[in-house]
């Protein structure tokens, strides 16, 4: 009965023995119930199983990695992050797994397996800064919030172009989610969501696409000017056109246009200086903040600086006048609302206008009106006023500058509440300076007398013998009478005061040398007089040079 229990049990043990002993032995089936992660290498060989891990480290290594910042990205893969496989021992610790020792304990591994598989992973490490260094390089995408923008569409609607959001990284924040996503030790591509503060900008295509109101509007003819004068209305509206004025924020005319120079695009043209008309870089740029100021006033905003003309304009009323001269007078108004304004200026076909959109918010039954009042009238002091032209031969006559009125007036804002005045508001005062019309009178002649002859006419602003006198000039049989009853007059005066003894011959001396010296001291004071003038005008100039119509 022993033998045949020997004899039964021997027969599985050989088989088990002989399995342990060829396991020992090198051949290359791992043992039942061993994994790694969830693939089961049970019976598979060594070489099997160390190409399966290989596999996977590959795969693992080569997945890539994005971070998505907004619609701006940044990819790595996990090889580049210094992905390492640390145990690389895993092979040789599975085939050891029930196959070496002596053979109980072998057999007892073999048993252990049979009742409780046995789980391996493959242990990985990564670069810390490089997985730092791969989130920093997200902010070259930092931005700043860009503003909404206005402009005006080819049917005269405005269009609104919407303004995008900034967005800072938040670095910190960004690579524990990274480290999250390491800590799975996931392969394939993955997508990780930057974390980012993000900045909306004020001008939204919302709040844009509510400017929809015409708040005020001017308009002005230009006309007749110069094609000078017309560049440079031109010139000076396209460069205030498309403004976009924030609440509270201010707009000066004068730093909008300036400088007054060829190359910023501005031609000569008529501008007034110190009460007469001359020629300057941009002459009919008030004309510009002029009509600007009325739109502004139509639409009620806050006016900081306005400056009257010196003498009036023709293409506003009184009192409704903005001048600018660089560095001395400027127009500025503050957008009082609490609603971005949009200014759009044209100037084409002559015609002058300014709009100010925004959001309308005032009563519908509440009406403005402006009204300029004149209180006084005063006219030139004189009505004309010659200046020599030394450069100029006689003959030469020219109206520079016709004579203006001067003018005092006033602003008023009339208010209307369902059409009844409810209230009457100055806005302004303004005084205009008389001034005369002036010509210039050649001069240049060989004929001293006829010079003389103009330049008393002038002193004494006398246009009608100005123009006598390049008509006919002087006359021979005037200038002799004239001469002979000086001498003879002077020359009874020193016969009486000189002695009898005196002869004849030295008293004619004695006129002619009178005659001569009274000539030169009556050609004398007429210089002086010329001279005087041109002081006095300098004296009286401010030196402000504002342009005008």
């Amino acid at each position: 009965m022993c033998k045949k229990f020997f004899k039964g049990m021997l027969l599985p043990f050989l088989l088990l023995f002989a399995a342990l002993t060829a396991s020992a032995e090198g051949t290359t089936v791992i043992s039942d119930g061993v994994f790694i992660g969830d693939k089961d290498v049970s019976g598979m060989t060594v070489d099997e199983v160390e190409a399966y891990v290989e596999s996977e480290v590959q795969t693992l290594a080569s997945s890539t990695i994005t971070i998505q910042m907004g619609d701006d990205a940044v990819t790595t893969t996990w090889e580049d992050l210094g992905l390492t496989w640390t145990n690389t021992d895993l092979v040789y610790e599975i085939s050891e797994l029930g196959t070496t020792g002596n053979i109980i304990r072998r057999y007892m591994e073999q048993k252990d397996l049979e009742n409780q598989s046995t789980n391996y992973e493959i242990e990985y490490e990564w670069d810390e800064s490089a997985a730092e260094a791969f989130v920093e390089s997200l902010e070259v995408y930092n931005s700043d919030p860009v503003e909404g923008s206005v402009y005006m569409n080819d049917d005269g609607s405005l269009g609104v172009e919407g303004g995008t959001d900034g967005m800072t990284l938040d670095a910190d924040a960004t690579l524990v989610s990274l480290k999250e996503h390491l800590q799975t030790l996931e392969a394939g591509d993955a997508v990780i969501q930057a974390t980012a503060d993000v900045v909306s900008p004020t001008l939204t295509a919302d709040l844009l696409s509510q400017m929809t109101d015409v708040l005020g509007t001017a308009t002005t003819s230009y006309a007749s000017s110069t094609s000078n004068r017309a560049q440079n209305v031109q010139n000076g509206t396209s460069k205030i056109n498309g403004t976009l004025l924030m609440p509270g924020e201010s707009f000066s005319v004068t730093e909008a246009v300036a400088p007054f120079t060829e190359d910023n695009g501005y031609a000569l043209a008529a501008s007034y200086e110190a009460g007469q008309v001359v020629e300057s870089y941009g002459g009919g740029i008030c004309q510009v903040s002029t009509t600007l100021y009325n739109a502004v006033l139509k639409a009620e905003l806050q006016v900081d600086k306005r400056y009257n003309h010196t003498m009036l304009v023709s293409y506003v009323d009184p009192s409704k006048d903005a001048a600018i001269a660089e560095g001395l007078m400027d127009f500025v108004f503050t957008n009082n609302q609490d609603y971005p304004i949009y200014i759009a200026g044209s100037a084409y076909g002559g015609t002058l206008t300014f709009s100010i959109y925004g959001v309308e918010t005032r009563a519908s039954n509440r009406t403005i009106k402006f009204v300029s009042e004149t209180l006084s009238q005063t006219d030139p002091e004189s009505n004309i006023t010659l200046v020599a032209n030394t450069s100029q031969n006689v003959g030469y006559l020219y109206q520079v500058q016709s004579a203006h009125q001067g003018l005092s007036a006033v602003l008023w804002k009339e208010i209307y509440i369902d059409g009844v005045l409810s209230e009457t508001i100055q806005v302004n005062s303004s005084t205009y300076t008389a001034s005369p019309a002036i010509y210039e009178v050649g001069v240049v002649t060989s004929n001293s007398s006829l010079s003389s002859a103009l330049y008393t006419a002038i002193a004494a602003n006398d246009l009608s013998q100005v123009q006598y006198l390049i008509t006919y000039g002087v006359s021979t049989s005037q200038t002799e009478s004239e001469t002979t009853t000086q001498s003879e007059t002077t020359t009874q005066s020193e016969t009486t005061t000189q002695s009898e003894t005196t002869t004849q011959s030295e008293t004619t001396v004695q006129s002619e040398t009178t005659a001569q010296s009274e000539t030169a001291t009556q050609s004398e004071t007429t210089s002086t007089s010329t001279d005087t003038s041109t002081d006095t005008s300098t004296d009286t100039s401010s030196g402000e040079t504002v342009v005008v119509e």
